[in-house]
């Protein structure tokens, strides 16, 4: 691991931005470091532009004296009631607190705070490897204060509390969150005594809100790898208290000498799949609940053994619920999820059997503008250990991919609407406003999806009359004319 000593910290420290505040330090005669996650990264060699300043002593008077220095481009934002205040400044945010040390009432994790010592301060952090602080004060410009060996931790790849980790994930749960989102980011491992210690005070993330929860949750979801963040949470007991709709899909039930797919393990292995190709959040929970249905449509049947017959459509109608309860936006992304949860088989059935011109069209006018989403998702569900059936079917989906394109180039089919609308048939046939006219409506676009007549008008035209004359519906003369 890259480890600067004080000179190279100097070197890349040595930035108008950090000069400013070093002087402005200095002025008011203020001791000054930068700390927590922009020290972090730079020995990880992670770029980073949210830089948080300690100052001991007051952290909104350095604020206001460091904005004038910079002059009118820099915002201020003071957040009196929370001690910190932000600056912004082209692409920096720079925020910064006066030194603080934190105690806690068991029933919530809002500190009682007082002012404190830079010690005080680096007590107080989640992790070792973001208690690491540098000094900007020009004496000590460029100087390491690490009292926890954060910098060894950085090396070992571990992620560790500063302090006792039973205080530390009591006082404050969502840490417990925080430990396991490093991990999975940073693809680090998590020190035995902090791992003990999430397994012992896991009960307590239920004083923590669903909001921050999520925020965490969605962190890992978008790691590089993110099935280690969820067998971490899996180990340590808080996945049945956060996610139990994912606990329910562990294990594998025998019957007759028959058992069906792991399906919690398949369901990280295709989402870590559609991680080397997407990092569109919604498409990877899509991922994450694609076969979330299946434990309450799971059936033995002594011919078919085990079967999940409509697991799709079920797992479609718990997105929304899932959303309602995680307090997650309940909006187009919602409907998004749900969508392709609801078609994730459809490609699959296609990709499986001939693929034909007829189910690609109606595949394409059912997915719309999510098409190229729901190919990606479900070939990313092909996880078979048999690789002549995998290859099958990616070879398939290839087929299934030039059909859509060379579809769409031709027929126009994406989110199509029939080419006479329903005003049109009301008036060709002196029709009101009823069932028939949807029917009719209903054969054109079913004409066109199996490729019985041209996306055009005129052809469209002439066989609604063709249907209407079977039903014994006749031309308005008027309309003909």
């Amino acid at each position: 691991m890259y480890i600067p000593d004080r000179e190279e910290l100097v070197r890349l420290l040595d930035t108008p931005i950090f000069r400013k505040i070093s002087q402005t330090a200095d002025e008011l005669n203020m001791e000054c470091y930068v700390v927590g996650g922009y020290v972090r990264d730079i020995f990880l060699q992670r770029p980073s532009k949210d830089i948080d300043i300690v100052v001991v002593g007051k952290g909104i008077e350095m604020a206001r004296a460091f904005t004038r220095k910079l002059g009118r481009k820099a915002h201020l934002a003071v957040y009196a009631n929370f001690g910190t205040a932000q600056v912004k400044y082209h692409e920096h945010e720079i925020e910064f607190v006066g030194a603080r040390k934190e105690s806690y009432t068991h029933d919530s994790r809002n500190p009682i705070v007082e002012d404190g010592t830079l010690e005080d301060d680096q007590n107080r952090r989640d992790f070792t490897i973001n208690a690491l602080a540098i000094c900007l004060n020009s004496e000590r410009f460029g100087e390491l204060v690490d009292p926890f060996d954060g910098v060894l931790d950085l090396e070992d790849r571990i992620i560790r509390t500063p302090l006792e980790p039973g205080i530390t994930f009591s006082d404050d749960p969502l840490r417990m969150m925080r430990c396991i989102r490093f991990a999975t980011q940073l693809n680090f491992y998590i020190d035995e005594e902090t791992f003990d210690a999430l397994c012992e005070n896991k009960e307590r993330i239920r004083i923590i809100s669903r909001e921050r929860i999520n925020d965490e949750l969605n962190k890992i979801i978008l790691s590089p790898t993110p099935s280690k963040g969820f067998i971490e949470l899996d180990r340590c007991g808080l996945l049945e208290i956060i996610f139990p709709q994912l606990t329910a899909m562990q294990g594998v039930e025998v019957k007759n000498g028959y058992g069906h797919k792991e399906m919690f393990y398949h369901t990280l292995e295709v989402l870590d799949n559609i991680a080397k190709n997407t990092d569109n959040l919604w498409l990877r929970w899509a991922a994450l609940l694609h076969d979330i249905g299946k434990p309450r449509t799971k059936r033995w049947d002594p011919i078919q053994k085990w079967t999940f017959h409509n697991h799709n459509a079920v797992g479609e109608k718990m997105v929304s619920k899932i959303f309602k309860e995680f307090k997650m936006p309940l909006n187009e992304k919602m409907r998004y999820v749900a969508k392709l949860v609801g078609m994730h088989m459809r490609p699959i059935v296609i990709a499986d059997n001939e693929v034909t011109d007829s189910a690609v069209r109606r595949l394409l006018f059912d997915a719309g503008d999510d098409i190229d989403d729901l190919m990606t998702l479900c070939e990313a569900d092909i996880t078979s250990k048999n690789e002549v059936r995998k290859k099958h079917f990616l070879n398939n989906f290839r087929t299934v991919r030039q059909k859509l394109k060379d579809l769409e180039e031709r027929d126009r089919i994406r989110n199509f609407q029939p080419p006479v609308d329903g005003k049109e048939i009301m008036d060709l046939f002196a029709l009101p406003p009823c069932d028939t006219v949807g029917r009719l409506k209903a054969m054109v676009k079913d004409a066109i999806l199996d490729g019985v007549i041209p996306n055009e008008h005129y052809a469209a035209l002439a066989y609604i009359k063709e249907r209407a004359a079977e039903l014994g519906i006749h031309c308005n003369p008027v309309a003909n004319e």
